[in-house]
Protein backbone atom coordinates (compact mmCIF):
# COMPACT_ATOMS: atom_id res chain seq x y z
CA UNK A 1 0.00 0.00 0.00
CA UNK A 2 1.42 3.59 -1.15
CA UNK A 3 1.87 6.15 1.59
CA UNK A 4 -1.11 7.79 -0.03
CA UNK A 5 -3.46 5.66 0.15
CA UNK A 6 -2.63 4.90 3.55
CA UNK A 7 -3.24 8.68 4.12
CA UNK A 8 -5.77 8.63 2.40
CA UNK A 9 -7.10 5.83 4.97
CA UNK A 10 -6.40 7.37 7.86
CA UNK A 11 -7.96 10.45 6.72
CA UNK A 12 -10.92 8.45 6.35
CA UNK A 13 -10.91 6.68 9.68
CA UNK A 14 -10.23 9.90 11.22
CA UNK A 15 -13.61 11.46 9.86
CA UNK A 16 -15.68 7.70 10.55
CA UNK A 17 -14.45 7.81 14.55
CA UNK A 18 -14.66 11.55 14.83
CA UNK A 19 -18.81 11.40 13.90
CA UNK A 20 -19.00 7.98 16.00
CA UNK A 21 -17.69 9.51 19.18
CA UNK A 22 -19.76 13.05 18.10
CA UNK A 23 -22.79 11.09 17.59
CA UNK A 24 -22.16 8.95 20.80
CA UNK A 25 -21.84 11.98 23.07
CA UNK A 26 -25.28 13.00 21.90
CA UNK A 27 -26.60 9.87 23.32
CA UNK A 28 -27.12 11.44 26.58
CA UNK A 29 -29.84 13.73 25.33
CA UNK A 30 -31.75 10.88 23.27
CA UNK A 31 -31.66 8.97 26.50
CA UNK A 32 -33.06 11.84 28.84
CA UNK A 33 -35.70 13.19 26.30
CA UNK A 34 -36.91 9.82 25.62
CA UNK A 35 -39.17 10.06 28.97
CA UNK A 36 -38.71 6.31 29.92
CA UNK A 37 -37.06 4.50 32.53
CA UNK A 38 -33.18 3.51 31.61
CA UNK A 39 -34.11 -0.31 31.49
CA UNK A 40 -36.75 0.68 28.85
CA UNK A 41 -34.60 2.46 26.69
CA UNK A 42 -31.85 -0.23 26.98
CA UNK A 43 -34.28 -2.96 25.75
CA UNK A 44 -35.66 -0.46 22.87
CA UNK A 45 -32.04 0.41 22.31
CA UNK A 46 -31.39 -3.44 21.90
CA UNK A 47 -34.60 -3.91 19.74
CA UNK A 48 -34.16 -1.33 17.13
CA UNK A 49 -30.34 -2.01 17.04
CA UNK A 50 -30.57 -5.85 16.67
CA UNK A 51 -33.26 -4.97 13.49
CA UNK A 52 -31.05 -2.40 11.87
CA UNK A 53 -28.08 -3.79 12.47
CA UNK A 54 -29.27 -7.62 11.35
CA UNK A 55 -30.27 -6.12 8.13
CA UNK A 56 -27.13 -4.61 7.59
CA UNK A 57 -25.19 -7.39 8.35
CA UNK A 58 -27.41 -9.36 5.78
CA UNK A 59 -26.79 -6.81 3.03
CA UNK A 60 -23.05 -7.18 3.48
CA UNK A 61 -23.14 -11.10 3.61
CA UNK A 62 -21.45 -11.04 7.08
CA UNK A 63 -23.64 -14.42 8.04
CA UNK A 64 -21.55 -16.29 5.63
CA UNK A 65 -18.39 -18.10 6.87
CA UNK A 66 -19.55 -16.46 10.39
CA UNK A 67 -16.65 -17.98 12.15
CA UNK A 68 -18.81 -18.60 15.59
CA UNK A 69 -18.54 -21.63 17.75
CA UNK A 70 -20.25 -23.00 20.48
CA UNK A 71 -17.47 -21.29 22.86
CA UNK A 72 -17.22 -18.03 20.91
CA UNK A 73 -21.02 -17.69 20.57
CA UNK A 74 -21.17 -18.37 24.64
CA UNK A 75 -18.64 -16.02 25.33
CA UNK A 76 -19.99 -13.18 23.20
CA UNK A 77 -23.55 -13.65 25.01
CA UNK A 78 -21.96 -13.53 28.01
CA UNK A 79 -20.27 -10.47 27.67
CA UNK A 80 -23.62 -9.08 26.25
CA UNK A 81 -25.14 -9.58 29.42
CA UNK A 82 -22.57 -7.59 31.08
CA UNK A 83 -22.89 -4.82 28.46
CA UNK A 84 -26.83 -4.27 28.41
CA UNK A 85 -26.60 -3.72 32.12
CA UNK A 86 -23.83 -1.54 32.23
CA UNK A 87 -26.17 0.58 29.53
CA UNK A 88 -28.61 0.56 32.08
CA UNK A 89 -26.63 1.40 34.98
CA UNK A 90 -25.27 4.46 32.75
CA UNK A 91 -28.54 6.06 32.09
CA UNK A 92 -29.80 5.37 35.32
CA UNK A 93 -26.72 7.75 36.67
CA UNK A 94 -27.76 10.61 34.54
CA UNK A 95 -31.20 10.99 36.34
CA UNK A 96 -28.70 11.27 40.24
CA UNK A 97 -25.74 12.98 38.80
CA UNK A 98 -25.80 14.53 35.17
CA UNK A 99 -24.61 13.89 31.42
CA UNK A 100 -21.42 15.23 31.65
CA UNK A 101 -20.27 13.93 35.23
CA UNK A 102 -21.80 10.07 34.54
CA UNK A 103 -19.78 10.71 31.13
CA UNK A 104 -16.29 11.49 32.78
CA UNK A 105 -16.84 8.79 35.43
CA UNK A 106 -17.79 6.62 33.39
CA UNK A 107 -14.15 7.16 31.55
CA UNK A 108 -12.60 4.81 34.17
CA UNK A 109 -13.10 1.78 32.22
CA UNK A 110 -9.83 0.89 31.19
CA UNK A 111 -8.76 1.19 34.45
CA UNK A 112 -11.27 -1.87 35.29
CA UNK A 113 -9.96 -3.74 32.40
CA UNK A 114 -6.95 -3.66 33.15
CA UNK A 115 -7.57 -4.93 36.69
CA UNK A 116 -10.48 -7.67 35.81
CA UNK A 117 -7.60 -8.75 32.97
CA UNK A 118 -5.03 -9.25 35.82
CA UNK A 119 -7.63 -10.87 38.07
CA UNK A 120 -9.20 -13.15 35.34
CA UNK A 121 -6.31 -13.94 33.14
CA UNK A 122 -3.33 -13.13 34.96
CA UNK A 123 -2.67 -9.82 32.58
CA UNK A 124 0.79 -8.58 34.03
CA UNK A 125 0.83 -5.30 36.12
CA UNK A 126 3.44 -2.91 36.39
CA UNK A 127 3.97 -0.42 38.67
CA UNK A 128 3.19 2.05 35.61
CA UNK A 129 0.17 1.02 35.62
CA UNK A 130 -0.38 1.23 38.83
CA UNK A 131 0.57 4.86 38.70
CA UNK A 132 -2.00 5.69 36.09
CA UNK A 133 -4.20 3.89 38.08
CA UNK A 134 -3.41 6.59 40.75
CA UNK A 135 -3.67 9.60 38.50
CA UNK A 136 -7.09 8.37 37.18
CA UNK A 137 -8.00 7.96 41.23
CA UNK A 138 -7.24 11.43 41.67
CA UNK A 139 -9.10 12.69 38.76
CA UNK A 140 -12.07 10.78 39.97
CA UNK A 141 -11.98 11.87 43.06
CA UNK A 142 -12.29 15.70 41.85
CA UNK A 143 -14.71 14.90 39.02
CA UNK A 144 -17.04 13.32 41.69
CA UNK A 145 -16.99 16.85 43.61
CA UNK A 146 -17.62 14.31 47.08
CA UNK A 147 -17.33 16.12 50.23
CA UNK A 148 -16.78 14.30 53.65
CA UNK A 149 -20.36 15.17 54.92
CA UNK A 150 -21.60 13.41 51.47
CA UNK A 151 -20.14 10.47 52.94
CA UNK A 152 -21.06 10.70 56.00
CA UNK A 153 -24.83 10.95 55.50
CA UNK A 154 -25.01 14.59 55.08
CA UNK A 155 -25.01 14.88 51.39
CA UNK A 156 -27.24 14.48 48.26
CA UNK A 157 -27.99 11.01 48.63
CA UNK A 158 -29.40 11.22 44.91
CA UNK A 159 -25.98 12.31 43.54
CA UNK A 160 -23.94 9.55 45.51
CA UNK A 161 -26.81 6.96 44.11
CA UNK A 162 -25.80 8.46 40.88
CA UNK A 163 -21.99 8.10 40.79
CA UNK A 164 -22.17 4.30 42.32
CA UNK A 165 -24.00 3.95 38.80
CA UNK A 166 -21.34 4.97 36.76
CA UNK A 167 -18.85 3.39 38.45
CA UNK A 168 -20.92 0.01 38.33
CA UNK A 169 -21.58 0.84 34.49
CA UNK A 170 -17.58 1.39 34.25
CA UNK A 171 -16.96 -2.08 36.15
CA UNK A 172 -19.24 -3.71 33.98
CA UNK A 173 -18.30 -2.68 30.83
CA UNK A 174 -14.57 -3.88 31.67
CA UNK A 175 -15.82 -6.95 32.50
CA UNK A 176 -17.39 -7.28 28.94
CA UNK A 177 -14.15 -6.03 27.41
CA UNK A 178 -11.91 -8.57 29.20
CA UNK A 179 -14.81 -11.40 28.08
CA UNK A 180 -15.33 -10.33 24.71
CA UNK A 181 -11.93 -9.48 23.73
CA UNK A 182 -10.96 -12.87 23.64
CA UNK A 183 -13.79 -13.61 20.60
CA UNK A 184 -11.72 -13.69 17.61
CA UNK A 185 -11.93 -14.35 13.77
CA UNK A 186 -15.66 -13.39 14.11
CA UNK A 187 -17.05 -9.79 12.73
CA UNK A 188 -17.55 -7.22 15.08
CA UNK A 189 -20.64 -6.28 13.95
CA UNK A 190 -21.71 -9.77 14.33
CA UNK A 191 -20.88 -10.27 17.88
CA UNK A 192 -22.41 -6.81 18.50
CA UNK A 193 -25.37 -8.14 16.75
CA UNK A 194 -25.54 -11.37 19.42
CA UNK A 195 -25.45 -9.03 22.38
CA UNK A 196 -28.36 -7.07 21.31
CA UNK A 197 -30.46 -9.78 20.44
CA UNK A 198 -29.14 -11.47 23.84
CA UNK A 199 -30.27 -8.13 25.62
CA UNK A 200 -34.02 -7.99 24.13
CA UNK A 201 -34.42 -11.59 26.18
CA UNK A 202 -32.49 -10.22 29.21
CA UNK A 203 -34.38 -6.84 29.75
CA UNK A 204 -37.50 -8.26 29.14
CA UNK A 205 -38.48 -9.27 32.78
CA UNK A 206 -37.35 -5.81 33.89
CA UNK A 207 -38.87 -3.76 31.14
CA UNK A 208 -42.62 -1.95 31.76
CA UNK A 209 -43.72 -1.80 28.63
CA UNK A 210 -46.88 0.26 29.60
CA UNK A 211 -44.95 3.42 30.36
CA UNK A 212 -44.59 3.36 26.41
CA UNK A 213 -48.22 3.76 26.22
CA UNK A 214 -48.11 7.44 26.18
CA UNK A 215 -44.53 8.55 24.37
CA UNK A 216 -46.01 9.74 21.31
CA UNK A 217 -43.22 11.76 19.24
CA UNK A 218 -41.02 10.48 22.19
CA UNK A 219 -40.68 7.16 20.45
CA UNK A 220 -38.46 8.37 17.87
CA UNK A 221 -35.64 9.19 20.25
CA UNK A 222 -36.06 5.66 21.10
CA UNK A 223 -35.85 4.66 17.63
CA UNK A 224 -33.21 6.94 17.06
CA UNK A 225 -31.20 5.17 19.77
CA UNK A 226 -31.29 1.80 17.77
CA UNK A 227 -30.72 3.30 14.69
CA UNK A 228 -28.47 6.06 15.16
CA UNK A 229 -26.78 5.52 18.24
CA UNK A 230 -26.10 1.67 17.72
CA UNK A 231 -26.38 0.42 14.07
CA UNK A 232 -24.75 3.73 12.48
CA UNK A 233 -22.51 4.61 15.34
CA UNK A 234 -20.67 0.83 15.43
CA UNK A 235 -20.32 0.75 11.42
CA UNK A 236 -18.66 3.79 11.55
CA UNK A 237 -16.60 2.72 14.79
CA UNK A 238 -15.30 -0.39 13.31
CA UNK A 239 -14.50 1.10 9.83
CA UNK A 240 -12.85 3.20 11.49
CA UNK A 241 -10.73 0.85 13.58
CA UNK A 242 -9.27 -0.93 10.68
CA UNK A 243 -7.96 2.71 9.42
CA UNK A 244 -6.23 3.99 12.06
CA UNK A 245 -3.01 3.32 14.65
CA UNK A 246 -3.83 2.96 18.50
CA UNK A 247 -2.65 6.63 19.17
CA UNK A 248 -5.06 8.16 17.13
CA UNK A 249 -7.96 6.28 18.06
CA UNK A 250 -6.83 6.55 21.54
CA UNK A 251 -6.88 10.41 20.99
CA UNK A 252 -10.16 10.83 19.32
CA UNK A 253 -11.73 9.14 21.48
CA UNK A 254 -12.36 12.03 23.63
CA UNK A 255 -14.33 13.63 21.35
CA UNK A 256 -17.10 11.54 22.93
CA UNK A 257 -17.02 12.79 26.57
CA UNK A 258 -16.31 16.67 25.05
CA UNK A 259 -19.15 16.68 22.93
CA UNK A 260 -21.21 15.04 25.71
CA UNK A 261 -20.41 17.58 28.10
CA UNK A 262 -21.14 20.17 25.69
CA UNK A 263 -24.73 18.72 24.74
CA UNK A 264 -25.51 19.16 28.58
CA UNK A 265 -24.75 22.49 29.15
CA UNK A 266 -26.32 23.64 25.88
CA UNK A 267 -29.83 21.43 26.26
CA UNK A 268 -29.76 20.99 30.44
CA UNK A 269 -27.61 24.12 31.38
CA UNK A 270 -25.44 21.62 33.35
CA UNK A 271 -21.71 22.76 33.51
CA UNK A 272 -18.85 21.27 35.98
CA UNK A 273 -17.56 23.16 39.07
CA UNK A 274 -13.74 24.25 38.43
CA UNK A 275 -12.81 21.71 41.31
CA UNK A 276 -13.79 19.09 39.14
CA UNK A 277 -12.73 20.53 35.86
CA UNK A 278 -9.57 19.88 37.29
CA UNK A 279 -9.76 16.64 37.51
CA UNK A 280 -10.72 15.71 33.50
CA UNK A 281 -7.37 16.42 32.32
CA UNK A 282 -6.12 13.97 34.52
CA UNK A 283 -8.60 11.33 33.52
CA UNK A 284 -7.56 11.68 30.23
CA UNK A 285 -3.86 12.09 31.08
CA UNK A 286 -4.41 8.41 32.55
CA UNK A 287 -6.35 6.64 29.94
CA UNK A 288 -4.02 7.72 27.51
CA UNK A 289 -1.34 6.42 29.44
CA UNK A 290 -2.74 3.12 29.83
CA UNK A 291 -3.88 2.95 26.53
CA UNK A 292 -0.72 4.25 24.41
CA UNK A 293 1.88 2.83 27.40
CA UNK A 294 3.24 5.83 28.23
CA UNK A 295 5.82 5.41 31.38
CA UNK A 296 6.65 8.59 34.22
CA UNK A 297 10.34 8.93 32.44
CA UNK A 298 8.90 9.85 29.09
CA UNK A 299 10.06 6.99 27.34
CA UNK A 300 7.13 4.67 27.21
CA UNK A 301 6.46 3.34 23.83
CA UNK A 302 2.78 3.55 22.62
CA UNK A 303 1.46 0.03 22.97
CA UNK A 304 -1.96 -2.38 22.75
CA UNK A 305 -4.25 -2.26 25.26
CA UNK A 306 -7.90 -1.77 26.06
CA UNK A 307 -9.09 1.70 26.37
CA UNK A 308 -12.59 3.75 26.69
CA UNK A 309 -15.51 5.06 24.05
CA UNK A 310 -16.07 5.82 26.10
CA UNK A 311 -16.76 2.73 28.34
CA UNK A 312 -20.13 2.88 27.98
CA UNK A 313 -19.42 1.27 28.07
CA UNK A 314 -17.72 1.27 27.79
CA UNK A 315 -11.90 -2.39 21.36
CA UNK A 316 -7.00 -4.54 18.10
CA UNK A 317 -6.61 -7.73 16.50
CA UNK A 318 -9.87 -8.18 17.63
CA UNK A 319 -11.23 -4.72 19.09
CA UNK A 320 -14.29 -4.36 21.38
CA UNK A 321 -16.82 -1.62 21.14
CA UNK A 322 -18.47 0.29 24.41
CA UNK A 323 -19.87 2.92 26.05
CA UNK A 324 -22.31 4.21 26.02
CA UNK A 325 -18.61 4.50 25.79
CA UNK A 326 -20.72 2.38 23.96
CA UNK A 327 -21.41 -1.84 23.60
CA UNK A 328 -18.50 -4.53 23.10
CA UNK A 329 -17.52 -6.38 20.41
CA UNK A 330 -15.00 -8.06 18.93
CA UNK A 331 -13.11 -6.61 15.89
CA UNK A 332 -10.98 -7.67 13.21
CA UNK A 333 -8.16 -4.98 13.05
CA UNK A 334 -4.91 -4.38 14.30
CA UNK A 335 -5.82 -2.64 17.48
CA UNK A 336 -7.31 -3.12 21.14
CA UNK A 337 -8.94 -0.70 21.95
CA UNK A 338 -12.15 0.68 23.02
CA UNK A 339 -15.39 0.16 21.06
CA UNK A 340 -18.88 1.86 23.57
CA UNK A 341 -19.80 2.96 24.30
CA UNK A 342 -20.96 4.09 24.87
CA UNK A 343 -21.53 4.36 25.51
Amino acid sequence: MSSDTRAAGETKGAVELTAAMVLSGTLGVFVIESGTSPFNVVFFRCLFGAAALGLYCLVRGFFKNHGFTPKKLGLAALGGAFIVFNWAFLFESYEGTSISVATVVYHTQPFYVMLLGALLFRDKLTATKFGWLGVAFVGLILVAGVSASDLTGGGDSAYLAGLGYALLAAVFYGASTVITKRVTGVKPHLVALVQLVLGIFLLLPFTALSETKGLGADWGWLVGLGLIHTCVMYVLMYSAYQKLPTPKIAVLAFVYPAVAMLMDWAVYGHSVSLLQALGIPLIVAASLGINLGWSFKGKGKAAVAPAAPAAKDPAAAESTESADREPVAAAETKIEIKSGGTR
